[in-house]
């Protein structure tokens, strides 16, 4: 996992094999499938990363609340 910060968001971690992303937000921890590793590199990279979830991965895949 990586520690992120901004906003609600904590830690991400992704694994490309799996294209499994798992986002640790305030609110627990959600699990996204199907995500590319394009994504995952946008995403780890951004300089909001906050925003980047919220505009790029947030609405576009399927949730899983898994803590």
């Amino acid at each position: 996992m990586k520690r992120m910060s901004g906003g609600s968001l904590r830690a991400a971690g992704y694994d490309e094999r799996a294209r499994l992303l798992v986002v640790e937000l305030t609110a627990g921890t959600f699990q996204y499938t199907g995500v590319s590793p394009e994504v995952w590199r946008r995403f780890a990279t951004a300089s909001s990363p906050w925003s980047f979830f919220r505009d790029n991965i947030e609405e576009e895949y399927a949730a899983k609340r898994i803590r």
